[in-house]
């Protein structure tokens, strides 16, 4: 597959190695032609090791992440935080880059000989050292790279002087290496600001489908609201409000079914209503409340807990009835009946009837 990385990295190689065949071309005889070689092949490797050497363990992380499947949200990450950048070179190949910034030059330079040391097969290092740092500087090693710059203009003006080593490419390396500086932080900058605004319409992606879920709920609960209290007011208004019993105690059911569907909706099933229905219709005063205990229940064990709450009411015989949630970790939901004493006064209730029922397996 053709990328932008594969190119680069085609460059690069061709251009490293017309950089080092230069340094073949001879045009005068060499006094030390072996050592010549052997100092170009040890740039070549290190160039292209710099090039290739990618930690073990990073293509092993890579490889898994291609083949595992990702949604769309997790490749957005990966390119977000910059994951798919030039990852750091390892330090060994830091270390060989920069030896051989340190031993090529005075190698070509004792080589070629003294007359030969301005002709262009020997002054290749100038571009070679400079493209080698610049890798190194684009594998997020900028100190190694400026140290690698350095050793190469005190090689280089020590062998040709000053003012010929700056004449002949020195000032072109030096320039790559800090282009290339420029453009990793340019590409880290805008790496973090792409993550940065990812973030941002994430949240504002996830605030407007909150948004759009509570309206659905309030539209759902007002559905039900609409169904369950519509007929009796809709016999209130035709009656002008006046109400007989039997519709105020419809009205009364109306009203605490409603709060039932409001306060406690994953406590209810059909069979729940109903009781709820039968205990309120005897006279009972009903209160269900859901403080979150069974938000992180499924369906299934949500079936078995409403199914005991259901036989609990089914036996029930209260004047008053309280259906919580319970927080603790062994007890799913907790019901209290309480009736008046015999003998004592009306507002002092004893309880008759306490039930937890427990979360089904964490007995």
């Amino acid at each position: 597959m053709i990328s932008v990385k594969n190119v680069l990295v085609v460059l690069a190689v061709a251009f490293t190695a017309y950089l080092a065949a230069r340094g073949l071309s001879w045009t005068s005889p060499v006094p030390y032609p072996l050592v010549v070689v052997t100092t170009l092949a040890l740039y070549l490797a290190t160039t292209w090791l710099c090039i290739f050497w990618e930690p073990a363990a990073l293509r092993a992380a890579r490889a898994a992440a291609g083949r595992a499947p990702r949604p769309d949200a997790d490749r957005t990450d990966a390119v977000a935080d910059g994951i798919r950048g030039p990852v750091p070179l390892p330090v060994p190949a830091q270390i060989l880059a920069l030896a051989c910034a340190i031993i090529v030059p005075s190698a070509i330079a004792l080589s070629v000989g003294a007359a030969s040391r301005t002709e262009p097969f020997a002054t290749w290092y100038l571009g070679g050292i400079g493209a080698l740092m610049t890798i190194v500087m684009v594998r997020r090693r900028p100190w190694t790279a400026w140290a690698g710059i350095v050793a190469l203009s005190v090689a280089s003006m020590a062998w040709m002087g000053p003012l010929t080593a700056l004449g002949l490419g020195l000032v072109g390396s030096i320039v790559w290496v800090a282009v290339a500086q420029m453009l990793v932080r340019s590409m880290d900058r805008a790496a973090r600001d792409t993550s940065r605004l990812t973030r941002l319409q994430r949240a504002a992606t996830a605030w407007q489908t909150s948004q759009v879920v509570r309206q659905r709920e309030r539209r759902v609960q007002v559905q039900k609201a609409l169904a369950v209290a519509g007929p009796v007011l809709t016999r209130t208004v035709a009656n002008a409000g006046a109400l007989t019993d039997d519709d105020r105690l419809e009205a009364r059911i109306a009203e605490g079914r409603l709060r039932d569907e409001m306060r406690g909706p994953r406590l209810l099933d059909d069979d729940v209503r109903a009781e709820l229905e039968r205990a309120r219709r005897r006279g009972a005063n009903v209160t269900v409340l859901d403080e979150g205990g069974l938000d992180d229940v499924d369906e299934d064990t949500l079936s078995v807990i409403r199914a005991q709450l259901a036989e609990t009411l089914r036996s029930a015989s209260s004047d008053r009835l309280y259906i919580r949630t319970s927080p603790d970790e062994r007890v799913a939901v907790t019901v209290v009946g309480r009736s008046p004493s015999v003998g004592a006064p009306s507002d002092e209730d004893a309880v008759d009837l306490w039930r937890e029922i427990a979360h089904p397996g964490r007995v």
